[in-house]
């Protein structure tokens, strides 16, 4: 993960979109250098958090942000914060972003932003439209977010695996570093013929386990200084879940 510092517009921008990017190609480097698959971008830094459509100065300067980040020679993807499959796409199209993360694709969830519905049918004809060699990897029971009561893990599956129209599937915890359930990658493992891959949580020391049984991780703030998602990458602790993953 290269987790954006604040995006012109959002509350915390520090006046710099310059500032921004350096930071950003910076991490994206020590990724690189650490031996990770593939870079993730998404403007962590813009909380609070529009719900499905975000101000397009925040489009445009992501888009800065995955040109910037994807010279450093990595499939470089995109998630739009909190849900702006659309933007993501959108952005895919003009910087050849190899694919997008859709925190709710398909179904509804409860989240701080309110009810956010997905648009998988708008997002499947965009894609086609747009950006067709674009991959979707969107999230089950999204974290920071309580599903509908009722819903079951297996059927949220079944429906993102078999209706949405997504290539990959993300299983996380509650929240940004808190453990993913490994019963919950299982199940949701057992009924997906999709890639499964944990979305938060992966460390150093339980990497090893989550690849016997998904297909890979999405890390973010293991691979910080002191562990906190704001912080720079940590070419130490990055490096060190790249060797015990390699195991």
């Amino acid at each position: 993960m290269v987790h954006l510092e604040p995006l012109p517009g959002a509350p915390g921008f520090g006046g710099s979109m310059s500032v921004v990017l350096e930071r950003a190609l910076t991490d994206a480097r020590a990724l690189v250098e650490a031996g990770y698959d593939g870079i993730m971008v998404e403007n962590f830094g813009d909380a609070p958090f529009f719900a499905d459509d975000v101000p397009k100065v925040s489009i445009a300067a992501m888009a800065l942000a995955i040109a910037e980040v994807s010279s450093a020679g990595l499939p470089t993807g995109v998630n739009v914060l909190r849900n702006d499959g659309l933007g993501a796409l959108a952005i895919a199209a003009a910087t050849g972003a190899s694919f997008i993360r859709v925190n709710v694709l398909s179904g509804m969830m409860y989240t701080d932003q309110g009810p956010i519905i997905g648009q998988a049918a708008r997002i499947a004809r965009t894609r086609r439209e747009l950006s067709p060699s674009t991959a979707i990897i969107a999230d089950v029971f999204v974290k920071h977010a309580t599903p509908p009561a009722g819903l079951s893990l297996v059927d949220a599956t079944h429906d993102l695996v078999e209706r949405a129209g997504a290539d990959a599937v993300v299983v996380s915890g509650a929240g940004t570093g808190p453990p993913t359930d490994l019963d919950d990658l299982r199940s949701v493992a057992e009924h997906s013929h999709l890639p499964v891959y944990v979305g938060s949580g992966a460390t150093a020391e339980t990497i090893a386990e989550i690849l016997t049984v998904g297909d890979g991780a999405i890390v973010g703030s293991a691979t910080k200084i002191d562990g906190i998602a704001t912080n720079p990458v940590d070419p130490e602790r990055a490096a060190a879940i790249v060797h015990a993953a390699s195991r």
